[in-house]
């Protein structure tokens, strides 16, 4: 399908062929008709991108202080990459259109094919011929609405939204500040809640214009009457302020302030300069409110991805129900677009048009796309049987997933392998695989379910949220490709046991199934001196491992995924105690600290117990301090001692003497790849026995299972002596309560 991309280094558009993106669940396919070009938002967005990089630092003093800790935490070369990854991303642009609805997900079962609707959302309502959209961000279109009317629905909920937030009533006057699209809108969404409005901006065309769409009174900002003016058609000054403008200066909210009556009111829409002297709003005690987006659910992930809508009842209109508003007053005719609409391109065009965006020869553009007249679902991809790889061949990898940690850590390691060919690139919005093919170099980019069935991949990489871990791994089983998954394994115990089940019942076949998780830290080259110092030891060993993990907000899609940090990251500490202990895990415990508001289970402290009796102490934290190294290891046995910091210094003491070893931070990312695609190529096993990689995935799952679980009487239900190994560990309550957690053990323990 083609796509309207921007190169994030240069800020250059063109159009780009990509594969379709994927349908999901909670959403929808919509092949566009039409999309809307904004002459705000998006001409922001690409004038930023053709900045230097000095003035995109500039420009995101935040972005930059990002960096600056990330490279503190990670180290200067890691930082390089993931900016380098990010500037040499295509980015789409869009967030407003309309199309015809293409196939429906579980979860959006008010949908059906061949539904008109109107889509909104940047990241979702692309300028591409079709577009995978969260359910709340999609609203049926009435049947008298033309699709390209509708496709400027999304900007109309800005406007709403601004109205909304100025709590305008019948018969006051409002000033709205800049007449561009969304000032236009604005204009005639007042007049239709019953205010006199009055525009206000720097073009006289424009002013012209807000007249012709129902302004009744519409000023240029340089007349140096101005004030007077609104005083007179107003009587008593404005009683509110809609900001509808776009520039880095304050004076439209100076201008404000001198246009509105006493305690009067400003609706910050656009993005405009805020530094304003205190003065001009303390001497009419006037009230400031920004206006955010579409509305109440805007850049909330629960509510725009997962569609968990809030009740009505409480939050009266959401951004999807006030695009349905929109939608409304077109059907009625109270809200006219088609004069805002005031040119029409195709999509091959439409780098072009935003040449007359930037050049001022218009400040809407609408684009056309090419769809049949009936409109049917995408062909599926059919399956094919893959060959078995070679070991005299070059291995050919196509990966799925495209993030920035794939882009940044994985395939440049890849590129360094012998033997490996970059073959093709899957993502599930296409956009993000293009993107790699071009940054990266891969041969194609494709959807994850064509790449999987393509005779042409010799193995899979599976680099995605964890949640899409298992169903891709066991469809790679099914297709007899070897697979290299980036950590969890999976998501949920239920997954484990399908994981299981396939590989069991490949292996039963004679297909010598390959499954390898990325737990890298394990073939970190500091990691194999620790090995090599307790090499061949008789008593157990005991490890303590502190993760400074950071913390991460609660909606982030970390936080929200199955198992959250547990499950997704845990599992890289306990499996690099299995790999230091040697011997298999045993059982588990776990505690944690009460989450509050601010956390999500991610301040625990667990211990796992080994078969030999070895003992290895996690604390994996969310409530530390980014200045402190992020993690911390420390092994003893039979008198000596080893103590790794981040991967970059490792002190090993034995009878007194000290050995101090420093190398750059090498958490074993190239070595494991060395390893998986040379065992793939030569027919090997993978790096990690599959079971130990099942006995990892369990004891993950176990350490949150016992985070759950209910505490027993320490007196009156004391733990048998095979279990006390760590029964003085307790979490807040417990230790209150003098109950602690019983032992989880692990199956065949």
């Amino acid at each position: 399908m083609r796509a309207i991309l921007t190169n994030v280094s240069t800020g250059e558009i063109a159009v780009h062929e990509v594969p379709p993106p994927e349908l999901q669940p909670g959403g929808v396919l919509v092949r566009t008709h039409f999309s809307v070009i904004s002459s705000g938002t998006e001409k922001a967005t690409v004038q930023t991108a053709e900045r230097s990089l000095a003035g995109k630092a500039m420009a995101r003093p935040d972005l930059v202080r990002q960096v600056v800790d990330y490279a503190q935490a990670q180290g200067i070369r890691a930082a390089y990459r993931k900016v380098r990854s990010q500037l040499e991303a295509l980015k789409p642009l869009g967030y407003s259109c309309s199309g015809v609805v293409l196939e429906t997900g579980s979860g959006a079962t008010e949908f059906s094919p061949g539904d008109r609707v109107a889509c909104g959302g940047a990241g979702w309502a692309n300028h591409c011929e079709v577009n995978f959209v969260p359910r709340n961000l999609v609203v049926p279109v009435p049947r008298t609405v033309p699709l390209e009317h509708a496709a400027i629905t999304t900007i109309g909920a800005i406007a709403m939204q601004g109205v909304r937030q100025g709590h305008v009533s019948f018969g006051e006057t409002v000033v709205v500040v800049g007449a561009g699209l969304v000032g236009a809108l604005t204009v005639q969404l007042a007049k239709a809640a019953g205010c006199r409005v009055v525009a206000i901006d720097l073009d006289p065309e424009r002013v012209r214009r807000a007249v012709e769409l129902g302004a009744h009174a519409a000023f240029v900002a340089d007349d140096p009457r101005l004030p007077e003016r609104v005083k007179e058609f107003s009587r008593y000054g404005a009683d509110a302020a809609l900001i509808t403008a776009a520039t880095r200066s304050s004076a439209p909210l100076e201008m404000a302030a001198q246009l509105l009556r006493d305690r009067g009111r400003v609706v910050v829409v656009g993005d405009v300069g805020l530094d304003v002297p205190r003065a001009a709003l303390y001497s009419k005690e006037l009230s400031v409110t920004l206006s955010r987006s579409y509305g109440p659910g805007r850049y909330d992930p629960v509510y725009e991805e997962t569609g968990i809508d809030y009740p009505i009842g409480y939050v009266r209109w959401t951004e999807r129900r006030n695009m349905e508003a929109v939608l409304d007053l077109m059907q009625t005719r109270a809200l006219n677009v088609a004069p805002l609409l005031e040119r029409e391109c195709s999509v091959e065009d439409a780098a072009q048009a935003y040449q007359d965006l930037r050049d001022g020869r218009a400040y809407t553009v609408l684009i056309r796309y090419p769809f049949p007249s009936v409109s049917s679902p995408l062909p599926a991809p059919q399956a094919v049987a893959a060959p078995q790889p070679r070991a005299t061949a070059s291995l050919r990898i196509g990966s799925i997933g495209a993030g920035s940690f794939a882009c940044g850590v994985i395939f440049p390691s890849l590129q360094k392998t012998d033997g490996v060919t970059l073959e093709a690139i899957a993502s599930a919005t296409g956009i993000g695989a293009e993107s790699a093919r071009k940054a990266v170099g891969f041969s194609r980019a494709l959807t994850p379910h064509a790449l999987l069935s393509d005779p042409n991949v010799d193995a899979v990489f599976i680099l995605t949220r964890h949640d899409s871990h298992a169903p891709y791994l066991l469809e790679a089983l099914r297709q007899g490709k070897p697979v290299f998954v980036e950590k969890p394994l999976c998501s949920a115990p239920e997954e484990l046991s399908a994981i299981r089940e396939a590989y069991s019942k490949r292996a039963a076949e004679g297909k010598n199934p390959f499954v390898m998780v990325g737990f890298n830290r394990r073939f970190a080259p500091l990691t194999g001196r620790i090995r090599e110092f307790f090499a061949g030891r008789q008593e157990p060993m005991l490890a303590h491992i502190r993760v400074n993990a950071g913390y991460v907000p609660r909606d982030h899609w970390a936080q929200q995924a199955v198992g959250g940090r547990i499950v997704g990251e845990v599992c890289h500490f306990v499996d690099w105690a299995r790999s230091v202990v040697g011997r298999p895990l045993q059982g588990v415990r776990a505690a944690a600290l009460p989450d509050g508001t601010r956390y999500n289970r991610d301040n625990l402290a667990a211990t796992l117990v080994f078969e030999d009796g070895s003992i290895a102490d996690l604390l994996y934290l969310a409530n530390g301090d980014k200045a402190v190294p992020k993690e911390s290891f420390e092994v003893f046995c039979e008198g000596g001692i080893a103590r790794l910091e981040d991967f970059r210094v490792l002190e090993l003491v034995r009878n007194a003497k000290r050995q101090t070893l420093k190398s750059p931070q090498d958490k074993g990312h190239r070595k494991e790849l060395e390893l998986t695609t040379s065992a793939i190529r030569s027919g090997r096993p993978a790096p990690i026995p599959f079971e130990e990689i099942c006995e990892v995935a369990e004891a993950t799952f176990r350490i949150e299972e016992a985070l759950r679980e209910p505490f027993f009487d320490a007196v009156a239900e004391a733990p048998s002596p095979e279990s006390r190994v760590g029964t003085n560990l307790r979490s807040a309550d417990s230790a209150r309560s003098g109950r602690v957690i019983p032992p989880v053990t692990l199956q065949g323990g």
